[in-house]
């Protein structure tokens, strides 16, 4: 049996209001963890983003599938929440937000993940990045067509354009890992908002990772990077930690 441990951070910034959310759900079935990054004015991308993480992990505690078709309709069921709240608020703002979702089958020690927009998930093996999610950006989407560098991603004036986001008119574009990816003792996920991401660099994340004894030492090293900038327009910054550790004969899952 595997040892999850789970630690978040979500701090509001230099804005006015925190328009991040997140959440986890978990069984000895199956885990659920997501982050979304709301936008929109008079507090409506608060609402996006609480909306897509209430209804994803609603949804998968009704029924903690852990496939991809899973994390599809998870993410399909958002998309169907938050196009009903500005149907019935035709005049209200256009909100809109980023979702990313992360499943653990805990028996079978898989794991799949979805994701819509600039919300990042990264999985680390034994403290070396493996996989990192691309953005749904217009920047992305720039440097994709070789008009750009990667550089760019953190810095381009326009970095926080949108190709795809739960709560836009237009068919859901999203991503999801495929077949589920097996996991063990030794890897580690990191969900987290552009807000952070975009101050701190997979170099860093890998060495604060490397110098942590815990997911929420890994979390606060990083978040003290972010705190670092002096910014005066800082976005809201959250994320979550999910480290996994070979747990000890005949001991239960521990999150949290």
């Amino acid at each position: 049996m595997l040892d999850l441990q789970t630690a978040y951070i979500s701090r509001i910034g230099q804005r006015k209001r925190n328009e991040d959310a997140c959440g986890y759900w978990t069984s000895d079935k199956g885990c659920c963890w997501v982050l979304s990054d709301g936008a929109g004015g008079h507090g409506s991308g608060d609402r996006a983003a609480q909306m897509v993480v209430s209804t994803v992990l609603e949804q998968f505690a009704r029924d903690p599938n852990n496939g991809e078709a899973a994390a599809i309709a998870l993410l399909e069921a958002a998309q169907a929440a938050v196009m009903s709240e500005k149907r019935a608020h035709p005049d209200g703002d256009n909100m809109h937000a980023t979702a990313a979702l992360l499943l653990i089958d805990p028996v079978r020690h898989e794991a799949v993940w979805a994701h819509v927009g600039d919300t990042r998930i990264y999985l680390f093996r034994n403290s070396n990045l493996i996989h990192q999610t691309r953005d749904h950006s217009l920047v992305q989407s720039m440097i994709d067509a070789g008009y750009g560098d990667v550089a760019s991603i953190r810095t381009h004036p326009q970095r926080s354009l949108l190709t795809s986001a739960i709560g836009n008119a237009d068919e859901l574009s999203l991503s999801v890992s495929g077949e589920p990816v097996r996991i063990g003792a030794g890897d580690s996920f990191l969900i987290c908002s552009d807000g952070w991401w975009e101050y701190v660099d997979e170099a860093e994340m890998t060495r604060c990772l490397e110098a942590s004894v815990s997911s929420a030492d890994w979390l606060e090293r990083m978040a003290s990077i972010v705190d670092a900038q002096d910014g005066q327009q800082n976005d809201n910054y959250t994320a979550i930690a999910v480290k996994i550790e070979q747990a000890t004969e005949g001991k239960t899952i521990v999150l949290g």
